[in-house]
């Protein structure tokens, strides 16, 4: 299976520095573990899609935005997302939806994908935008502590 760099790096991790030492180690190595293991059962799209399922039931939508813009970086369909986006509805609500999801960024950066791909982007194009606007710029996905 070829391994591929995330354009979103997890800059989180260094947090745990801010800590204690041993405890930036663990969960660097909990890190590894879950996303760099050498021969994974999952694929790497699929650990991506989870993530961001999981992070939406939680709230957690800068962690699903990052997913997203992952996910779309090695692969992920407009049609794939579509559907993710329908479980979504299904399983929350459409209240949640209209109200959590809708106005959160990870809904803006779905609808930047699927626009830019109706207009044949290419996905150079989309991810260039996506970091541009999605990533550690922008103070509703970032991760890294502002001092």
């Amino acid at each position: 299976m070829k391994k591929h760099s995330p354009p979103l790096k997890p800059l989180a991790l260094a947090n745990f520095k801010r800590i204690d030492g041993q405890l930036s180690n663990l969960v660097a190595n909990f890190w590894k573990l879950v996303w760099g293991k050498e021969d994974p059962a999952i694929d790497q799209k699929t650990k991506y899609l989870l993530s961001l399922a999981n992070a939406v039931g939680a709230g957690r939508y800068r962690q699903a935005t990052r997913e997203l813009v992952k996910a779309y970086a090695i692969g992920l369909t407009v049609d794939e997302i579509d559907e993710l986006f329908t479980l979504f509805v299904w399983n929350q609500g459409a209240g949640n939806f209209a109200l959590e999801i809708g106005p959160s960024p990870l809904f803006a950066a779905y609808q930047r994908i699927k626009t830019m791909e109706s207009r044949e982007s290419s996905r150079k194009e989309v991810m260039e935008e996506l970091m541009r606007n999605f990533s550690e710029g922008n103070p509703a996905i970032s991760v890294r502590l502002n001092e």
